[in-house]
């Protein structure tokens, strides 16, 4: 329920990571314009991935034994924080240590942890995730893609789509009928690992509006899996997969992915000596409801950390999270358009146009707005 949201204080030996984040990430990030940070969890940088994990910095809240850092959730807030608030290009490494590795620590074989955690420590192994099929929407339950039991493994046939960084990825989780049609919704359902290199598995980028292939259509043809692909326990896939979308929904990237805009419009203020009281304004507007959503999702991580799985908040921060972080391109562009006799800087102008075009998409990701209501009433007792 959304009372057990409680003011949360990041622990001061999490806190003083920061230091070292930050001095890391002014000489990475050194000379990268406003439009390129403005991309942020959606760049796709392998080289910067494995500087950090050189670092010790993926794999943080995994045990050690499978070569994480032991580190709790609140480590990895402070980290995500920094890098997302810099604008660094996770993309890589980012699904993988966000939900892949805790899904298959908490539901994996032991072999499954032993083989595939340690290659996400080291950024050897980026995972997509495969839930979104074409003509099922948001609606999960409906899916058709299949894997019928065959000579002690499985058979997979169907489809995937807009699946994240799907054709520079090693591995999907896919959600997949095991038994049972889509009229049974939520039975019959179960999480597969897929290896994207197999026969059979055929993928093909989409372009977004802005000009980049950040999605996929990926199709799948008898490919053949191993006994060792299913992750849990046959027909779990369901609660497994609303666990997994907590670590998704959850963190601070449904918060910041407009910062890189919001602090070049900043400078240009600054620059320009542009302080009325409307801009105080609007930089009041953003802060204040910035400032608000962060402690929504430090309460989260808190939650996290407590060992438990909040569905319902963590689709409440999402939910009014995107809602923040598509107003700022448009607070941002009625501010500019308030001082037509001030000239707006090239950046600037990149960074606001490339945001105005991905900003539909942030209350996509992850759970259509919609889907997330529904969850939020759900938990609510309101249906």
């Amino acid at each position: 329920m959304i009372d057990t949201l409680e003011l949360t204080a990041i622990p001061a030996e999490d806190e003083a990571l920061r230091a070292d984040i930050r001095e890391f990430l002014a000489g990475a990030m050194a000379g990268r314009p406003a439009d390129q940070r403005a991309r942020s969890w959606m760049g796709f940088d392998a080289g910067f991935s494995r500087a950090l994990a050189e670092r010790g910095w993926l794999g943080m809240t995994l045990p050690r034994e499978y070569g994480g850092a032991a580190r709790g959730h609140f480590a990895r807030f402070v980290l995500s924080e920094e890098l997302l608030c810099a604008g660094a290009p996770v993309s890589a490494h980012w699904i993988a240590d966000r939900q892949s590795a805790p899904l298959i620590l908490k539901y994996g074989t032991e072999e499954q942890r032993r083989f595939y955690l340690p290659r996400i420590c080291r950024a050897e192994a980026f995972f997509c995730i495969g839930m979104s099929e074409p003509n099922s929407g948001s609606d999960l339950a409906s899916i058709r893609t299949r894997a019928e039991p065959r000579d002690g493994g499985w058979l997979l046939n169907g489809s995937k789509i807009w699946t994240t960084n799907a054709h520079r990825s090693h591995y999907m989780i896919a959600l997949v009928r095991t038994s049972g049609t889509a009229a049974d919704r939520h039975q019959g359902l179960s999480q597969m690992i897929v290896d994207l290199s197999l026969p059979g598995v055929t993928i093909r980028p989409i372009e977004d509006l802005a000009g980049d292939a950040h999605f996929s259509e990926v199709f799948f043809d008898n490919v053949e899996l191993d006994a060792q692909a299913l992750i849990g326990k046959e027909g779990d896939g369901w609660p497994q997969v609303n666990a997994e979308l907590a670590f998704e929904r959850s963190g601070p990237e449904r918060i910041y992915s407009s910062m890189a805009l919001a602090q070049c419009w900043l400078e240009h203020c600054r620059a320009e000596g542009i302080n009325d009281a409307q801009t105080a304004e609007t930089l009041g507007e953003i802060l204040g409801r910035l400032a608000a959503l962060r402690a929504m999702s430090l309460a989260v991580a808190g939650q996290l950390a407590r060992g438990l799985s909040p569905a319902t908040e963590a689709s409440l921060v999402k939910d009014a999270g995107t809602e923040l972080e598509q107003a700022i391109p448009d607070l941002i562009a009625q501010a500019l358009g308030r001082h037509p006799d001030r000239p707006v800087p090239p950046e600037l102008l990149r960074t606001l146009a490339y945001i105005e075009q991905v900003g539909p998409t942030f209350s996509l990701r992850g759970g259509t707005r919609e889907i997330l209501r529904g969850i939020i009433a759900r938990g609510l007792g309101l249906r």
